[in-house]
């Protein structure tokens, strides 16, 4: 290579950081290249954490920090947040100079990004895009990313496909898998005890992870149907709850006000993170039974342990699911139906020859050769790839 090229990750959440983590560690160790990091969104909020140290911790630096979130997460605030964080990625992205800036997913905090980086004529390239989540105006905004793009990494091959259909040139499109099932693999997870140590909290006769979000494209429903969930789950016998709070969405507030009071009625069955940490997020999925609520990583990443999902309501609705995904309505009748399945015989004798459809070999080993060596000269004019 001429010169070294400077690869600018853009991390706005906990579990999007937690994904890009393999991938950061081979940019930073590349010397053809040169890594910068901005942090922004969540990270950089007590409320959720101040996870932006959990980058620090793991001996990254970080250039820059772009605050962005309001205090209160109504829509109108979410807009004010996406109107701040162009103003300071414009700032930062100017500063930096980065050859090419890598983002992952479909938060409002990376849309936000990638329209500053566009008008600043940037390069992008564009981690999970092609997938569908009809219940959440992520949706469009992934979709939008995808179209502000100029390298992109797909986790299927539906998404593949998906991407080539929105006009992108195959060319520029590498279907490389997803790259949190990739880092399972690659990581040692802890022991039951350490675990257990770790959280302060002791694992029951029966386990559940319990992560939901708003569904940010239903009015109001999601207070509703989250309720519909604690009423169930505060049923169970002889079943400890891992919860982890909701993220930034619209909504996500309340979402954590319901999580604090459930807890404080039996906090020795019951314990919720603001943030689990990735090695710690991993390491639960060996001791659990299920996932339960409406994350992604119920789809991508629980499958790698062989344990079941039940998936509540719309947000991963078009989202590939294997058939370790127990889909229900957000009702209280469905999900007590669901959580009986979830512990049938039959239904955890199919999850032994479980494979994740999200799983392929040298994930982050193959972006980072894209990124390394796909030209960028000229990349910036793209032209519209017609499949009819």
């Amino acid at each position: 290579m001429d010169k070294v090229r400077k690869i600018c990750v853009i991390t706005g959440s906990r579990a999007e950081y937690g994904l890009l983590y393999l991938l950061i560690k081979k940019i930073n160790q590349d010397k053809d290249l040169e890594l910068q990091i901005i942090a922004t969104g969540s990270h950089l909020s007590l409320q959720f954490g101040l996870t932006y140290k959990e980058i620090e911790d793991d001996g990254f630096t970080i250039n820059s920090k772009v605050e962005m979130l309001q205090s209160s997460d109504t829509g109108k605030d979410l807009i004010k947040s996406m109107s701040d964080g162009m103003e300071g990625f414009s700032k930062e992205i100017s500063n930096l100079q980065p050859d090419l800036i890598i983002v992952l997913g479909d938060r409002f905090e990376i849309f936000s990004a990638v329209i500053a980086a566009t008008i600043l004529r940037i390069p992008i390239g564009h981690l999970h895009g092609g997938e569908t989540t009809e219940g959440a105006f992520d949706e469009s905004f992934r979709h939008s990313i995808t179209k502000m793009s100029h390298l992109h990494f797909t986790s299927t091959e539906d998404s593949y496909n998906r991407v080539i259909q929105l006009g992108e040139e195959p060319g520029r499109v590498f279907n490389v898998g997803a790259i949190g099932v990739e880092k399972i693999k690659s990581t040692t997870l802890l022991s039951r005890e350490l675990f257990e140590n770790s959280i302060k909290f002791n694992l029951g006769l029966k386990n559940l992870l319990v992560t939901f979000h708003p569904v940010t494209l239903e009015d109001s429903t999601f207070e509703l149907q989250f309720r519909n969930l604690l009423n169930v789950l505060s049923k169970l016998t002889d079943t400890h709850l891992l919860i982890t709070k909701s993220n930034s969405d619209t909504g996500g507030l309340k979402i954590n006000k319901m999580i604090d009071e459930f807890v404080a009625e039996s906090p020795k069955s019951r314990i919720s993170f603001k943030s689990m940490g990735s090695l710690r997020y991993l390491s639960a999925l060996q001791f659990i039974d299920g996932v339960i609520g409406n994350s992604s990583s119920g789809l991508i990443e629980a499958p790698s342990f062989k344990i079941g999902t039940i998936n509540i309501g719309d947000r991963q609705l078009g989202r590939l699911k294997p058939y370790s995904v127990i889909e229900c309505q957000p009702t209280i009748k469905e999900i007590e139906g669901a959580i009986n399945k979830l512990y049938s015989n039959r239904f955890k004798e199919s999850l032994k020859k479980l494979k994740n459809p999200y799983f392929r070999p040298n994930t982050s080993e193959s972006i980072l050769q894209v990124i390394k060596g796909h030209p960028l000269d000229g990349i910036l004019k793209k032209r519209f790839h017609s499949v009819l």
